[in-house]
């Protein structure tokens, strides 16, 4: 398969580059096989934690760090991230192995970890060129994610080690009240204030359905597909958020980047991921097909849907609050203001749909 079709990192943002020598100092003392210096790059894909490509002469490495700027109290723990994906690995293979984390804070600014690259295909808004999938493969492809998703929601997390990893029931409740909180924060003047998408929610929180590992950010962009075989997935990657809770809220935090074929023009220019294509499932059907594999049942989906698009817009009112602030100079953010607008439009017209 062409090199063209893999994912690759391109050179370091302005602003977002870290100190060689001293990191790589620093992981040979943990890996003392690794020879030469790193050709470091940085991926483009995220807007959350930062993502580099260390390519040594023998090994082949990514390094993740938080974002530059202000950061929300408890986000991009480093550390929880690193633990977490060690832990899961033996029962779930499609978590990267963890090579080394440093919390030495005069290596770099911050905490930070090192894992092994899974080579592969990544599908980010679009399929690399080249790659061409059928009306079938892509249909193939899509239940394929959506299995990966069912399969860590079915994962024991107590024969784990992992039972520790949330706070148990209530997580409806918390998810509802924390984001809130996390709004309120990262505001600017130019936002719309959710106050009565945030009470609806609050009013017709249900209970939680069971208490899973949740990935929280699963999404195309974050799979890597099989060289070889495209609609087989090999790694999930970013699992910067991932906790026990609820896994309907799960779902609905992956089906907010879902953008179907018949969507709007607004809603088409936020698409980054291949959801789109023909034979992929409309979201409808991605609920219906969930349903059907885990037995779960919902006939309060509006709940997630508007919870998924709310939790989003925080997340980019987050990223935007830094921009904002000048604290990063990452030009794709500069109108995400402007998606926050969307998603308050969308979520309140979901609401009164409902």
């Amino acid at each position: 398969m062409k090199d063209t079709l893999l994912d690759s990192a391109k050179a370091v943002r302005d602003g977002e580059s870290f100190d060689v020598q001293r990191m790589d100092a620093w992981l040979k003392e943990q890996v003392p096989d690794l020879r030469g210096t790193p050709e470091v790059a940085q991926f483009s894909g995220g807007a959350s934690n930062l993502t580099y490509h260390l390519k040594y002469e023998n090994r082949d490495l990514i390094l993740r760090r938080p974002p530059f700027g202000h950061i929300a109290k408890g986000a991009h723990d480093m550390a929880r991230e690193f633990q977490v994906q060690g832990a899961l690995k033996p029962v779930y293979d499609a978590v990267p192995t963890m090579v080394a984390l440093c919390q030495d804070q005069s290596v770099m600014d911050c905490d930070f970890y090192v894992m092994e690259r899974i080579l592969g295909i990544i599908p980010r808004a679009n399929l690399p060129r080249g790659l061409k999938l059928d009306t079938t493969q892509t249909k193939q492809l899509c239940l394929g994610v959506i299995d990966k998703l069912i399969e860590l929601h079915q994962v024991d997390h107590k024969a784990a080690g992992l039972d520790e990893l949330g706070k148990g029931f209530g997580y409806v409740e918390r998810q509802i009240g924390g984001w809130s909180a996390r709004y309120g924060k990262s505001k600017t003047w130019n936002v719309p204030g959710w106050k009565y998408v945030m009470d609806w929610l609050r009013a017709n929180m249900p209970n939680d359905i069971a208490n899973v590992i949740i990935h929280n950010d699963f999404r195309f962009d974050n799979v890597v597909l099989s060289e070889d075989n495209p609609m087989h997935i090999i790694g999930v990657l970013d699992w910067e958020m991932a906790t026990l809770g609820d896994p309907l809220m799960d779902l609905g935090n992956t089906l907010a980047y879902w953008v179907e074929a018949n969507d709007d023009k607004i809603q088409q220019s936020l698409r980054r991921q291949p959801t789109h294509l023909p034979g992929m499932l409309t979201r409808n059907e991605v609920v219906e097909y969930y349903c059907d594999k885990t037995g779960f049942k919902t006939d309060n989906w509006a709940f997630y849907e508007v919870y998924g698009l709310f939790r989003l817009a925080v997340i980019i009112q987050q990223i935007f609050y830094r921009y904002h602030h000048k604290q990063t100079r990452n030009p794709a953010f500069k109108h995400f203001w402007l998606a926050n607008h969307y998603l308050h439009w969308r979520c309140k017209r979901i609401i009164t749909r409902s």
